[in-house]
């Protein structure tokens, strides 16, 4: 039976193989070509050659604005309804109409008014005859009393005739206080029916134009807590107002008095002006998006502009005439850092594979200074920062000839050290 040890020894005592005079040779040209290529990686130039990528800066003015966008709305818009119910017996005026203050936009059925109008006169009348006949009794009852009581003090009447005729003197001044108070009340009945049967005629609050109508002769209308709108009526339609939508990382640049322009699809192409005359405090949030609203005042002298239109608003928040400009990139760029070259290991292997030097790693910008190229090289000057655009920012230079018009800022560069 053989052992686990004796085949061991058998492979241990086996006579080698040996490599056919070809396989030798190209073992050694594999060695020499990878020693060669070690070399040429380990005694290659270290650095490669570097681009940069610059504008100038130059002098000029620039205005920062902000966009937003909204309806154009009228000045005063009004809702008219009515107060009373009933049935609409005529509509005086139609869609686009103009009116004036006063003027009756639409009439209710009034016959039901006009009979509690004539019954309200009737009761006042009645009332006025009461208080007529009330005071003629306390007339009466007055006489009467100043006669009992010289009688009385003469000791030709009772005693208790007197207290007769002062009772019914004190029921005669009774029944006059009535009657006064029934007048009164029969004058408020007269007054209130008489200004339901004038707000019979549904009237204009304001001097405008119709915008819309909803009522039609023959409708019936129903006073209620949530009374139907019969009419839209906008006040004058020459000047306008834009109600925009500013977003919260705006708001804080925004002010009364901003001028802006806008446009609307009605006609592209034109811009018309306007002028902020509100920012309002209370935001606004759409899915989960706080805006705040901005009035402006428009100008609409041709009648071009209509309510409900969709404006997109351009406002400018700030203005220089005459700074140095460089572009926003120029304030991100900084020169990369370079980590130092090493090897992967020692010896014939640290030769024949040496690591590659490290890549150039991004700089950090702390956005307050700008690299101008100087005789090829990049040179650090410090700025302080002013208005920006979005694409050019004001910078002025924290000493003196340090960056001037015409300089070559850099903003990027293609290669690096390797």
């Amino acid at each position: 039976m053989t052992q686990p040890g004796d085949d061991i020894a058998a492979l241990l005592a086996a006579r080698p193989r040996r490599l056919p005079r070809p396989g030798w040779l190209l073992l050694a040209a594999g060695a020499g070509l990878a020693l060669a290529l070690g070399l040429w990686l380990a005694l290659r130039p270290s650095d490669t050659a570097v681009t940069y990528l610059t504008e100038p800066a130059t002098l000029g003015a620039l205005t920062v604005t902000v966009t937003a966008t909204g309806t154009v709305q009228p000045t005063t818009q009004v809702d008219v309804s009515s107060e009373l119910s009933g049935t609409l017996a005529s509509v005086e005026v139609d869609f686009n109409d103009t009116v004036r203050v006063g003027q009756v936009l639409a009439r209710l059925d009034t016959a039901k008014l006009a009979a509690q109008l004539t019954n309200a006169r009737a009761g006042l009348a009645a009332a006025e005859g009461r208080l007529a006949s009330a005071r003629a009794t306390a007339r009466e009852a007055e006489a009467n009393l100043t006669a009992q009581r010289e009688l009385d003090r003469r000791g030709i009447t009772a005693s208790r005739d007197l207290i007769t005729v002062e009772a019914a003197h004190a029921r005669a001044l009774a029944a006059l206080q009535i009657a006064e108070a029934d007048m009164s009340l029969a004058q408020a009945n007269l007054t209130l029916t008489q200004t339901d049967l004038d707000k019979s005629d549904i009237r204009s609050p304001i001097d405008g134009i119709v915008l819309n109508r909803t009522a039609e002769a023959g409708q019936i209308v129903a006073s209620a807590l949530n009374a139907p709108v019969l009419f839209t009526l906008a006040e004058d339609l020459s000047r306008m107002e834009l109600r925009v939508d500013i977003d919260e990382a705006d708001i804080g640049r925004i002010a009364p008095g901003n001028p802006a322009r806008f446009t609307v699809d009605a006609y592209p192409g034109r811009d018309f002006p306007a002028t902020i005359t509100q920012v309002r405090y209370a935001p606004e949030t759409t899915e989960s998006v706080v805006t705040y609203k901005a009035i402006l005042s428009v100008e609409n002298p041709d009648g071009l502009l209509r309510p409900g239109m969709t404006a997109t608003a351009t406002i400018t928040v700030a203005e220089v005439d005459k700074a140095l400009l460089v572009p926003n990139a120029a304030l991100r760029y900084a020169p990369p850092t370079t980590a130092e070259k090493g090897r992967a290991g020692s010896g014939l292997l640290g030769l024949i594979l040496p690591r590659r030097a490290a890549g150039a790693a991004g700089g950090r910008s702390d956005g307050r200074t700008v690299w101008v190229l100087r005789e090829g090289a990049p040179v650090a000057v410090p700025v302080t920062p002013g208005e920006s655009d979005g694409r050019l920012t004001v910078v002025t230079a924290t000493e003196a000839g340090s960056l001037t018009e015409g300089d070559a800022v850099i903003t990027d560069q293609t290669g690096s050290a390797s």
